[in-house]
């Protein structure tokens, strides 16, 4: 497996910012690129993009080594086999595509978390429309993101070989992604402390991702050892 951080060359940002990308998919076929292959090859790479003043940069987890079809732009690579320890303790952060699977139609259909849990608020209260909930009464945004976040990472914590630290979690940054104007994919971003419980379904996740959305940059757990 390889690590790789592609980022724009000393520069070249602008030209880089200039060519962001216009939506998931786009961006999804670019970084393709980076990874050629025949035809009805499966996505061996998860990835994530991050921003800093503009400039996109691209952490990606891969089978194969990238190469470097774009100009403009840098790549640093090297080997990823994570050495892990039972009760180490680790920075994370995460963009995840938090849905949970609701019963519909004798099949399970998948729901956003964040609307599921609205759903749940109003069933509650016997309310069809979040709207005719009173604004002074209802929990803001930014309170449901993060309790049905922790929620969907809490429970797949023992199963991904980690335990969470309730107090150092951040969930937010929750947003609906269109692609060709539909809202296809959403998305929120954790960030926190995280406490390593089974070291090799811990490193299975580092390489595979956790949750749904990997081609469109949702999944990639980045971590850093805790000084």
């Amino acid at each position: 497996m390889y690590f790789s951080l592609i980022l724009p060359e000393p520069g070249q940002e602008r030209v880089a910012a200039r060519a962001h990308l216009t939506d998931p998919y786009a961006e999804h076929q670019w970084l393709w690129r980076w990874f050629p292959a025949e035809a009805g090859t499966a996505r061996d790479f998860i990835y994530r993009r991050r921003e800093a003043d503009g400039i996109p940069r691209y952490y990606v987890v891969s089978k194969r080594h990238p190469v470097q079809p774009q100009p403009g732009w840098s790549l640093q690579c090297r080997p990823y086999d994570p050495e892990l320890a039972k009760g180490e303790r680790l920075a994370f952060d995460l963009r995840a595509n938090a849905v949970v699977s609701r019963p519909a139609d004798g099949k399970g259909r998948r729901h956003d978390v964040v609307m599921d849990e609205k759903r749940r608020l109003l069933q509650e209260r016997g309310l069809e429309q979040w709207s005719r909930w009173d604004r002074s009464e209802r929990p803001p945004l930014y309170e449901i993101v993060h309790a049905a976040g922790y929620r969907w990472l809490a429970q797949r914590a023992e199963a991904c070989g980690f335990q969470l630290d309730e107090a150092q979690l951040r969930a937010d940054a929750y947003v609906q992604h269109r692609i060709k104007g539909a809202v296809k994919f959403t998305s929120i971003d954790f960030s926190g402390e995280l406490l390593v419980t089974d070291p090799e379904k811990f490193k299975a996740v580092l390489l595979k991702g956790i949750g749904h959305a990997k081609a469109f940059g949702c999944g990639l757990l980045l971590v850093r050892r805790l000084v």
